[in-house]
């Protein structure tokens, strides 16, 4: 019954020990993938403003955003 029991204790042991590996991988990939998305943004975000800079000949550059917006944009660059 002892060895049943101990058996039993190790078994458990290791199933644990496996589930805490598998929520450590789990957020390592979570963390890379949130990283991953915010320079996916981020590059979309500049992709986005060249366009438009392109588009409207450079008739809105960085000087004429108001600084509230230049100061998000500044913010979300450093993010990363």
């Amino acid at each position: 019954m002892k060895i049943t029991a101990t058996a039993l204790l190790i078994t458990s042991l290791l199933v644990l020990a496996g589930c805490d590996q598998a929520e450590k991988s789990a957020q390592q990939l979570m963390g890379k993938a949130t990283e991953t998305a915010k320079q996916a943004i981020d590059d979309t975000h500049k992709a986005a403003e060249k366009a438009l800079s392109d588009a409207t000949g450079g008739l809105i550059s960085k000087k004429e955003q108001p600084a509230e917006d230049k100061e998000k944009t500044e913010s979300s660059s450093q993010d990363i």
